[in-house]
């Protein structure tokens, strides 16, 4: 079927974290939010109708998870990325970031360094401090607005025994798809350190313009034997609020561990809706993805085009995966002498958009914001022209 995704979606009255926590999130509710990583997309056809089936039975019980479930998981790795993760190694969970949580809890100390690589995800921020471990960060190295791999600076931080590095595989925010080689040489240091690679792979579904995502797992059995693979139809398929995620194992002991954790807390079934949704997606999802990557290259080139043509103060990059992009607005800084905060200031206020500012991806970031490019092509033409007469405003 053809998808229309310059189609119009009122969020606002459907509990949309995006739309309805404006307030809370920047203390305002009249800017166009481009934030939270989510889509303004309809999920695909499959899906609802796998969902509505479910609806219209009108009886929503306890379910378990039936052997299609994992098996579905299974054939879609293998079928995109020449990966088949062993079945008896797969464990639910009810998101990624609270799987990172948990693992995080089961298999470091409190006071312990745990390592990622900066800008990243936010989460992989909070999910350590809040737990009480001490992160530490391998940088990447930027130049003219391209980001490279430190892997001198990544050896020196791995010398410091932390006990996990969190991996982000494709990277977020700077869309960064990993080639064979760079996976070979953190999955590679990482075994010679003996530091165990949780690789968040959430994006893995959303590489752009015939990127290929290889799973970190995929790379060699040595570093298979080191990594634990969390992966999600939550991105790629918008239903991240179905709570619902796959975690690949390397081992039956470390599985047994983290099964036993949610156990405990009795949490252990997964909803009848997330069940067949992720079933749906996996099997019937292709021609959704399709369609999908292809507005969403557009979107992004409109936004880089736009910013290019109209406001050449800011420089978007071209992620290789994601919906994702990330502003460099250093020159407007440079140009108005704003700092960080002014920055998210002028767009909150001025330009009335809702964007993740850049030090929520790396600490004492400067001259950077990110925004979300997965909705309707017209919201993203009424953002950016509020955007420019905004900085036009600055020069009169």
């Amino acid at each position: 079927m053809k998808y229309n995704f310059d189609e119009i979606i009122d969020r606002k009255n459907n509990h949309a974290t995006k739309y309805n926590e404006l307030i809370k999130k920047f203390g305002v509710d009249d800017v166009i939010p481009l934030w939270i990583a989510d889509m303004d997309f309809r999920t695909a056809e499959p899906v609802v109708n796998a969902v509505r089936k479910k609806a219209e039975h009108g009886i929503f019980g306890y379910v378990y998870r039936p052997d299609e479930y994992f098996e579905s998981f299974i054939n879609w790795q293998k079928k995109r990325f020449g990966w088949k993760p062993k079945k008896e190694l797969l464990s639910f969970s009810i998101g990624i970031v609270p799987a990172l949580g948990a693992l995080v809890r089961q298999f470091s100390e409190k006071g312990d360094k745990i390592l990622i690589q900066t800008p990243v995800y936010s989460e992989f921020y909070d999910i350590n401090l809040d737990n009480e471990r001490v992160v530490i960060e391998n940088r990447f190295i930027e130049k003219d607005g391209v980001y490279s791999l430190d892997l001198k600076d990544l050896e020196e931080k791995l010398k410091e025994h932390p006990k996990l590095l969190i991996f982000c595989n494709p990277q977020n925010p700077i869309g960064h798809v990993w080639t064979y080689e760079e996976l070979k040489s953190i999955g590679d240091l990482c075994v010679k350190y003996n530091v165990p690679v949780i690789s968040d792979e959430i994006h893995a579904d959303l590489t752009l313009w015939d990127n290929k995502h290889i799973p970190m797992a995929s790379v060699s059995e040595e570093i298979r034997q080191n990594t634990i693979t969390c992966t999600s139809t939550g991105k790629a398929f918008n239903v991240a609020g179905l709570q619902c995620a796959t975690i690949v194992f390397n081992n039956p002991a470390e599985k047994a561990k983290f099964d036993k954790f949610w156990k405990d807390l009795e949490v252990h079934r997964n909803n009848p809706f997330n069940l067949v949704a992720t079933i749906a997606a996996y099997n019937e999802g292709d021609e959704y993805l399709v369609q999908l990557k292809k507005y969403l290259e557009d979107n992004i080139m409109f936004v880089y085009n736009y910013c290019k043509d109209n406001i050449p103060q800011i420089k978007p990059n071209i992620p290789q995966a994601t919906y994702l992009v990330w502003l460099d607005c250093r020159q407007l800084c440079k140009d108005f002498g704003f700092s960080q905060a002014d920055l998210e200031e002028f767009i909150l206020k001025k330009a009335k958009l809702g964007l993740n500012p850049g030090r929520s991806f790396q600490k004492d970031l400067e001259g950077f914001m990110r925004i979300n490019t997965a909705c309707p092509r017209s919201v993203l033409e009424k953002a950016l022209k509020q955007l420019e007469n905004a900085v036009k405003d600055l020069s009169k």
